[in-house]
């Protein structure tokens, strides 16, 4: 489609009969979804392939408005143009839309008058093949004097894209439901984060809290809770140390947060002698789905530990790489970061970063790629770091970020959340089995990715213990 840089018109008198106009675009699929976008236009035959492989159309189509809609870009952009206003129109739909067509749309003008300025014009869109997709008229008003101004630039429409989390559910679904222990889910969203969880054949839950609290909390929310194992426990601090105590049993591979305080959870989960503890220190990671990042981003820890010392980062670091580890088998690049790239006393994350990354070199930790310290820009700009002369594997393109307390790394995951259109799905490592720390802010679909990410990770180490008995 021809970019114009004014915008100008053809007036009521300069407008002859069979004057015309043109314009062509290919459709995409992200058109065909960006006008369901705007008009909430859900209709499956335009998104769902099995279901418009089976219509007459044998495939996705767009929406027949987007051919009329280019009409509206001849009338509005070239005859008349600006000032143009719309009167009526009939148009007759011939053909579908198919996602990689191109749609040339022409109108011609067949009459002027009866009334003063309204101008009659022929309409037809047609596709690469030349086949009519649209016929019809179009009656406007024509604009009396000229104009000619700046053409305004339209902003971009982004459509928020789930390919990360599609794929990291897609992976989980091939798996067997991992058996999970939820501890109080006595509100509609925990317990509904559950049901869908399986549903989607991700989880096997066990739901551990007041019985007659999580059916009553089923019926009012419409959810079928008959096929699942329910454990009573009188209120949520019995729950969360009943849900420990079934893991600790065996009866479960991962643990899922419900209507309770993620503080009340993780209590029981650190007892030292009821608890999950492991010999590594428990830390959260956000698994984000960034649209303008190329890969899922990770972030820690931004929930658990407040003020980590170099100890608990360590663990910290190590808990996010086994997690990368057991969603892609490359080894993840994980940025130190800090406000600077420099090693500096006067901001003693500096140090810190410097102290993980030799760690690193002598095998304290393993697994992934360190560099820092690292300021944000560095670690995920490409240019940022070349800018700054930065030479490093890590650097432009890092998958794991690790902040230097739990105030960067909360405003730092909220900030793409509320800036970025990010998602945040997010488990809790260190443990025995992972936690899933789910939010009532949280989506249906971050609900999943959670979910996929605890299965997953829960396969995984499946997988290492039983190839460590051969």
């Amino acid at each position: 489609m021809e970019a114009l840089t004014t915008a100008e018109c053809r007036t009521f008198e300069e407008i002859r009969i069979g004057d015309s106009a043109s314009v062509s675009k290919t459709v995409t699929l992200e058109d065909i979804e960006r006008y369901g976008a705007v008009t909430g236009d859900a209709n499956p035959t335009h998104y769902d392939e099995t279901v418009a492989r089976a219509s007459r159309f044998e495939g996705i189509v767009g929406h027949s408005m987007i051919a009329a809609g280019l009409i509206s870009n001849v009338l509005g952009n070239r005859l008349p143009g600006a000032g143009t206003v719309y009167r009526s129109q009939s148009f007759r739909f011939l053909r579908p839309v198919y996602a990689d067509d191109t749609v040339t749309a022409t109108v011609m003008a067949r009459q002027k008058g009866p009334d003063q300025g309204v101008v009659v014009l022929d309409c037809t869109c047609v596709n690469q093949r030349g086949e009519e997709i649209l016929t019809g008229v179009a009656e406007v008003v024509a604009p009396a004097e000229k104009l000619l101004v700046p053409r305004k630039v339209l902003p971009e429409l982004r459509i928020r894209k789930h390919e990360k989390y599609d794929r990291l559910i897609a992976r989980a679904k091939e798996m067997t439901a991992m058996p999970t222990v939820v501890a109080h889910p006595c509100d509609e969203t925990s317990l509904r984060g559950a049901v869908e969880a399986a549903e989607a054949g991700l989880i096997t839950p066990v739901l551990v809290g007041p019985d007659n609290k999580i059916r009553a909390t089923a019926e009012t929310a419409g959810l079928d809770i008959s096929r699942f194992e329910l454990v009573a426990a009188p209120h949520s601090q019995a729950a969360a140390a009943k849900a420990v105590e079934l893991i600790r049993s065996g009866r479960g591979e991962v643990l899922m947060k419900g209507s309770l305080h993620t503080d009340e959870l993780l209590r029981e989960v650190a007892a030292r002698e009821s608890g999950l503890r492991t010999g590594r220190r428990i830390s959260h990671v956000f698994v984000m789905d960034v649209p303008t990042y190329p890969h899922p981003l990770f972030i820690t820890d931004a929930a658990v530990n407040i003020f980590p010392d170099l100890e608990a980062k360590r663990d910290i670091v190590q808990n996010a790489i086994d997690l990368h580890t057991a969603l892609d088998p490359a080894v993840p690049r994980v940025a130190i970061l800090s406000a600077v790239e420099t090693v500096t006393a006067k901001i003693p994350g500096t140090i810190d970063a410097a102290a993980l990354c030799k760690m690193a070199d002598r095998g304290q930790i393993t697994g992934g790629l360190l560099d820092g310290p690292l300021a944000l820009d560095n670690a995920i700009s490409p240019e940022a770091a070349r800018i700054k002369g930065i030479r490093s594997d890590v650097a432009g393109q890092a998958q794991i970020l690790v902040v230097p307390d739990l105030e960067a790394g909360n405003m730092l995951a909220k900030n793409l959340s509320f800036l970025a259109n990010a998602d945040a799905a997010g488990i809790v490592l260190g443990a025995r089995v992972p936690i899933i720390l789910t939010s009532r802010a949280d989506s249906v679909r971050t609900r999943l990715a959670s979910c996929a990410v605890a299965a997953l990770y829960a396969h995984a180490r499946r997988q290492r213990t039983a190839q460590a008995a051969e």
